[in-house]
């Protein structure tokens, strides 16, 4: 049996017992005053935040992958998190991945019960070929999903490095990870609807855990996101932009480097810091793993 009164994320707040008689302008208030404690929760595991990209990024580096692997919310933030690096960093799809219970139903509407059993993480793993190389990041608000528990201790007999994004402190899952992230918030203004606080601050955790990681990686060049894809007509003219930004150059100029480029702003970059075609721009990059100040050094 759960003991549920036990749970943190399931506690009552005494802040908002009369959340149902109040004013909407009163519910706001609140509300946004409850967020505010996101923030400090999450600061709180900034050491522990530190370590996990630290780890992340040196298995990527290796040709490793990063799996994200939830239920409900925080199974949804998972995936949310995943599908946003190709476009965002150029990534291949594959690199970073998010597996939920119920697969992908189960991002749009809720299927019943896939949380409750240990064997489906396992084979969702096993789907995807998980293997020591790659790097598991375990997502529950509670810090007991079995799916996500049997998923990380699957990939900890693969010899696989093993992560937990909870916000119940000294859970299962907590204690399960090589890095255990939880930070909790307090409890939530209704009461047990972790998609609240719970599930901002594991929005915001993720956030963290691959923006870091990518920016590691070069695809970030001041803070400029270099490798983005321009996909859409937006995101064209956000490359020109940052081309512009990165060089000082004009808008035509910026065109032009990022057409003879194959529309790769990192490279039109080099093209033009450098005054170099896309070729030699190219192998620059190389050298430099991809860094931009490397190449410009080089």
């Amino acid at each position: 049996m759960i003991e549920i009164e036990k749970m943190p994320t399931e506690q009552a707040n005494p802040k908002s017992a009369h959340i149902d008689t109040m004013s909407v302008m009163e519910m706001v208030e609140l509300i946004n005053s409850e967020d505010a404690m996101v923030i400090e929760a999450v600061a709180r595991e900034k050491e522990h935040i530190a370590a996990a990209i630290e780890k992340i990024y040196g298995q990527l580096c290796r040709g490793g992958r990063l799996i994200y692997c939830g239920a409900g919310t925080s199974g949804r933030l998972g995936v949310l998190d995943a599908v946003e690096c190709p476009p965002t960093y150029s990534t291949d799809p594959a690199m970073v991945q998010g597996l939920i219970a119920g697969g992908e139903t189960a991002v749009f509407r809720a299927v019943e019960g896939a949380e409750d059993r240990e064997e489906l993480g396992v084979l969702d793993l096993q789907k995807i070929d998980f293997d020591k190389k790659d790097i598991l990041v375990g997502i529950a608000a509670s810090g007991r999903t079995p799916y996500v528990l049997g998923a990380m201790r699957y990939a900890a007999a693969c010899g696989a490095y093993v992560i937990g994004v909870t916000c119940s402190p000294d859970s299962p899952i907590d204690r399960a990870a090589d890095i255990g992230i939880a930070p909790y918030p307090g409890p939530e203004v209704v009461t047990g609807s972790t998609r609240m606080k719970c599930g901002t601050a594991q929005k915001m955790v993720l956030n963290m855990l691959t923006t870091c990681t990518m920016i590691k990686m070069g695809k970030v060049y001041g803070n400029l996101m270099v490798d983005v894809s321009p996909t859409n007509e937006k995101l064209m003219y956000r490359c020109v932009s940052i081309i512009c930004s990165a060089t000082g150059c004009s808008e035509e100029q910026a065109k032009d480097a990022l057409e003879k480029s194959g529309n790769r702003a990192k490279t039109a970059i080099v093209m033009v810091l450098c005054d170099c075609g896309a070729e030699a721009a190219d192998r620059k990059l190389e050298k430099a793993d991809g860094q931009i100040d490397g190449a410009l050094r080089a």
